[in-house]
């Protein structure tokens, strides 16, 4: 008696599923067109921030001011110029998908060797930088 229990319900869950197959891909028909004009809409990624042709002639240029730099400039300056020049470096980074520990390092004999791995991973991504 349990096995003739069990078919109606079978027939019911098949019958269900025969009915309602219709109305969910006359839903899926009638929405997906819809849905591909919104994508089709959205607009394109566009990188924020400064070329990479920019960042790099900024990066030259920002070098010469920190190799200028006299013995008698104030520490403020200078500091203010390798931080520039660390800003620059991260977003170059960014761009051609480098890996840098900038942001973490203090100042010292640590950061000063990640800013001269930096410029040379840089260099061979392609970058003309000093």
């Amino acid at each position: 008696m349990s096995g003739m229990a069990e078919v109606p319900v079978q027939n019911l869950v098949l019958y269900a599923v025969v009915v309602a197959t219709p109305v969910v891909l006359g839903w899926v028909a009638i929405t997906a067109p819809k849905v591909a004009r919104k994508i089709k809409r959205r607009a394109p990624v566009v990188p924020g921030g400064p070329s990479i042709e920019q960042v790099s002639a900024d990066l030259r240029r920002v070098h010469r001011v920190l190799a200028e730099f006299e013995s008698g400039t104030p520490v403020v300056r200078r500091r203010g110029a390798r931080q520039a020049y660390d800003a620059l470096l991260v977003q170059a980074c960014r761009a051609v998908e480098v890996e840098h520990r900038l942001g973490y390092l203090p100042e010292g004999m640590d950061r000063e060797l990640e800013r001269l791995r930096v410029e040379e991973s840089l260099r061979s991504a392609g970058l003309a930088i000093p």
